[in-house]
């Protein structure tokens, strides 16, 4: 159980530390979270380039801005996910809408540029499907071992569920019901919310 508290009372512990403008916390928050963040930037954005932009952007607000993260209102990791999730689809809705403006070339969905309309509502499709990617990755990462385990056997490596049991040495039954979780919180990507925010749950602002 005091396993279970301790990512609380880290998190505590980090907002304090860098309230006080320890540049020590800066280094150890970016070297817990900086693949995490590039990973969602870079999963909506589609562009290294892009994602490096948003990382640096998103550690630069934590470490002028700690105060605005709230403890009570979840884990540091799930606030430093959403607060990533907002910025890269900002950056996304920034350059698709210019992209669109210069004629559509290049914009999503449009190849000559003549209907505007046409243009925006693919953007929204891109942004929904870039969010619900993030979301998807974000829960794959976060989720207990064991079910991260047993989907990979499952559905990236093509394991049927007997197979899955044999190598997680776990039963059947086992290696059902850990596939029937991790598959039923994948099927929360499709929520509303940005990756780290359950549905209904308050983002970062």
């Amino acid at each position: 159980m005091a396993r279970k508290d301790a990512p609380p009372r880290w998190d505590r512990k980090m907002q304090q530390r860098l309230a006080r403008g320890e540049a020590a916390a800066l280094g150890e928050l970016y070297d817990r979270f900086a693949s995490l963040v590039h990973g969602l930037a870079h999963r909506v954005l589609g562009d290294e380039r892009a994602a490096d932009g948003i990382t640096r952007e998103v550690f630069a607000h934590v470490w002028e801005n700690p105060e605005s993260y709230d403890p009570k209102q979840g884990p540091l990791r799930s606030w430093v996910a959403t607060l990533t999730h907002r910025l890269a689809v900002q950056l996304l809705r920034t350059t698709e809408t210019a992209a669109l403006a210069r004629g559509g070339t290049d914009g999503p969905g449009s190849t000559d540029g003549t209907d505007g309309t046409d243009g925006t509502e693919e953007l929204e499709r891109k942004v929904r499907r870039a969010s619900v990617a993030a979301r998807a990755d974000y829960i794959v990462t976060s989720m207990p071992t064991p079910l991260r385990a047993a989907l990979d056997l499952a559905y990236f490596q093509r394991r049927d569920y007997r197979q899955t049991a044999a190598d997680l040495g776990v039963t059947e039954d086992e290696a059902r019901r850990r596939l029937r979780l991790g598959l039923q919180l994948l099927s929360t990507a499709h929520d509303t919310g940005p990756p780290g925010t359950p549905a209904g749950h308050g983002g970062a602002r």
